[in-house]
This record gives structure tokens, sequence and C-alpha cells, in this order.
């Protein structure tokens, strides 16, 4: 499941509840996704609230801010499922802490009538918590902690947000697994007002392509000498291991 060769369509994702735990009957209240193809944002993004037909407990309340007045005119999960499973299918699904997650949403998928189908069958998964564990042994490594460690601007993130968590875990997923891409479209204060869509492409393909300069000879033998330095340090080297 957890793997590096993140050279194909990945979906950044992150879901707000109505509790904790699904095995108490706790429900998906908003889902935030983005598409990253060979590492590159292309624009497109789900984003959808979801009436979660209980009541949401205090505790998650005061995390995410989403209360049951704001959902009550909003879709079921059946209603935006097939527009969900249309964005994912094919992906690698990038989530930090993603049993939580996954364990969400397979529970919402068994809701479904004559539905009998889990993120398994739709998707890989790649867990940034247990890659970060793994990368950043004995530190804190949570979503707000990652952000510090790698310089990610977070200062949005007073309450969480679905949409704007898989943006952050985006930039902070890139810069951790080797990568130097940004987002180029902020998430501004009214995402509760943003209906669920699938955005076009940021670019219509128009742009003059960029300038492309070689290293020289020297240059390369300089940097693998580099590499190779950091690999006897730390014992591992991300740039030799993405390196096909």
């Amino acid at each position: 499941m957890d793997s590096l060769k993140f050279t194909h369509r990945l979906i950044v994702l992150d879901t707000e509840t109505t509790g904790l735990s699904y095995q108490d009957g706790h429900r998906i209240i908003e889902i935030g996704a983005i598409e990253l193809l060979n590492r590159r944002f292309t624009g497109k993004r789900f984003h959808a609230y979801i009436n979660p037909e209980r009541f949401i407990d205090e505790g998650a309340l005061a995390v995410h801010g989403i209360s049951n007045e704001f959902l009550a005119d909003k879709a079921l999960f059946k209603e935006i499922s097939g527009d969900f499973i249309d964005f994912i299918e094919g992906a690698e699904l990038i989530i930090h802490n993603a049993p939580f997650d996954v364990g969400f949403i397979n529970y919402e998928f068994s809701l479904l009538e004559n539905f009998n189908k889990t993120i398994a069958d739709y998707c890989t998964v790649f867990d940034t918590l247990k890659f970060a564990k793994q990368k950043h042994q004995g530190q804190r490594n949570s979503l707000d902690a990652l952000c510090k460690r790698y310089g990610v601007d977070n200062s949005q993130r007073e309450l969480h947000g679905a949409l704007l968590d898989a943006e952050i875990l985006a930039d902070v997923f890139l810069l951790m697994t080797g990568g130097q891409f940004s987002l180029l479209e902020q998430t501004t204060q009214d995402n509760k007002t943003r209906p669920t869509t699938v955005a076009q492409p940021l670019f219509n393909g128009q742009r003059k392509p960029l300038k492309i300069i070689y290293c020289s000879e020297e240059e390369r033998v300089q940097h693998e000498k580099c590499l190779a330095a950091i690999e006897k340090t730390a014992g591992t080297c991300l740039w030799n291991a993405t390196t096909p």
C-alpha cells in the first residue's frame, strides 16, 4: 500500500465526521479531495458537504465547526456517492491517518443499497502519517507538526476543513516525498458555501513550454556525491529512492 512510485494519478483526500468512530454509527459530513497527475496539481477537485442524518458530537463540532443546521439542506451520501467514486476511481489516495478516513468511507459504502464494494475495489492508499512516522521517528507527526517542519503555511487552519486540509496535506506530501510543487490557488474563507463540484483545470494548455536547462557533467558528479553523503549520514535518501 505504501509506495514511492508517485508517477500516476493521485487524489489527496480528507474527511470530516460527526464523531470519532464509525463503529458507533458516526457519519461523514464533508469530503475534500484534489487531484495530482505526475505529482503536479491539475486544478481538479471534489468537495461536498453531506447531511449525516444524525447529530454531531460536541467534541467534533469544536474541531471542525460544522453544525447540523448548516448540513440540514445538504445532499445525503448516497446522492453524491456516484460522483465521488468517479473522481477517485483508479487513483492512489493520499490520506493522513488513512485507516480513519478509509474506515468511514467504507462504512458509508456499506449503508448504500445493493452495494458491496470498498475503497480497495477502486483505489490504492498511501498513508502519510505512517510514512512520516517512519521518516521522522520519535517526533510529532500530526499535520500541523509536519506543516511546521516543512514550512507549509497553515495559518488559515483555525478549524479543520476537509478541502483546506487536503490542500495543505498535498503540499506536505510533495515536500516530504521529494516534490517541489505547491498549490497555485489558495482556499478562501467561504469554503462552506461551495457546492459539490469537480473544478476545471487551472491551466488551459496555452502557456509556452518552460525552458529546460541541463546540468553539466561536473554538476551531475557533484550532485551524486551530495546524495551519497546524505544517504551515508541519514541511512536513506529520498532523491535516490524516487529516481527511476
